[in-house]
């Protein structure tokens, strides 16, 4: 367990992005997430838009079975949903919740669906704790800000980050949201030239503009594997004059990572060298990208999806296994 602020985080975490919409998918994580919780992992990681609101669904039926406060459950808005179950048809829902209702303006809206106000993210919260059946969020994420980036200014894409921010803190005091974030994809991997690029220590700076040095923006989400080692290899970011990595402005700036497509989404598998996987002291590949995840400075807690109790038992075995030293890791470099 890792101790962050008044938090205990599991190592691993069960992410729930990928699968069928079929009720045989469904079962699995149900079991897999509450297999998980008995076995030490108490992290599970959703999005709204996830199999279209049925992964939220699913951890809600768990969260029927267990006392809550055993599960440290993290949910994204960002993207505009559509409610599978609904019987509607999606073209009508949209229309129906979002444009007809005022929440969106149609300019202000990506090609790939992608909205930032205050107005949407309330009503996808709102959304959210009723599919969990839930009161509150640990941890909620707004969903690949960067997306934003690629159509609108920066001046703008701030104003709508701060905007999202002072509701997000308003949750907080509501007791909804515990902390917030951003969870990303490029934004955090990419250089300061590029447009998607998210600057760590200017989205503090609106956060303590919003609520001072108490605010809850406290985590982010980012993908970080064998294959895309940038959230540790690019120094993209200046802490107090120096140009470091990501995850080391994390640790000074007292941000918690969620590592994302640990395991590059099984891409792995068949493509560790056994001579990588002798220094990493494993003997499996999906083993060697999560030591290789564990082992990094900065990480907090690795999400791997899981819908099938073989691959938990397999991915618990980490768990047993020592990480590598900082001398150890290091060398991996060389």
């Amino acid at each position: 367990m890792k101790n962050f602020l008044d938090l205990e985080l599991s190592e691993l975490g069960v992410g729930t992005y990928l699968g069928e919409l079929d009720p045989k998918t469904s079962q699995g994580y149900r079991e897999v997430i509450k297999t998980a919780l008995q076995r030490g992992i108490n992290v599970v990681d959703t999005a709204i838009v996830y199999r279209y609101m049925k992964s939220e669904r699913d951890i809600g039926e768990v969260l029927r079975e267990i006392p809550r406060d055993k599960v440290i459950v993290s949910t994204k808005g960002g993207y505009v949903p559509y409610d599978v179950d609904s019987g509607i048809d999606p073209k009508d829902y949209f229309y129906e919740n979002f444009v007809n209702t005022g929440i969106i303006k149609l300019e202000e809206m990506t090609p790939q669906g992608h909205y930032l106000s205050a107005k949407f993210i309330e009503w996808c919260l709102n959304k959210s704790l009723e599919n969990m059946n839930t009161d509150y969020v640990d941890i909620y994420f707004l969903h690949n800000p960067e997306e934003q980036l690629n159509f609108f200014d920066r001046k703008t894409f701030n104003t709508k980050i701060r905007e999202c921010f002072e509701y997000l803190e308003f949750e907080v005091k509501r007791g909804r949201v515990r902390y917030y974030g951003l969870a990303t994809w490029g934004g955090f991997r990419v250089s300061p030239a590029s447009r998607q690029y998210l600057n760590l220590p200017e989205l503090l700076g609106i956060a303590e503009q919003v609520a001072g040095q108490e605010h809850h923006f406290r985590f982010i989400q980012l993908p970080y594997n064998l294959g895309m080692p940038e959230a540790y290899t690019l120094k993209n970011q200046e802490v107090d004059g120096q140009r470091v990595s990501t995850l080391e402005a994390c640790e000074r700036l007292g941000i918690y990572t969620y590592i994302s497509a640990s395991i590059y989404q099984g891409r792995v598998i068949g493509r560790v060298p056994q001579e990588l996987k002798q220094k990493l002291k494993v003997e499996k590949d999906v083993h060697a990208s999560l030591q290789f995840v564990l082992s990094t400075p900065g990480v907090g807690t690795a999400l791997v999806g899981m819908s099938k109790l073989e691959h938990l038992e397999e991915n618990l075995q980490i768990l047993g296994v020592p990480r590598l030293s900082g001398a150890e890791f290091l060398s991996l470099f060389k």
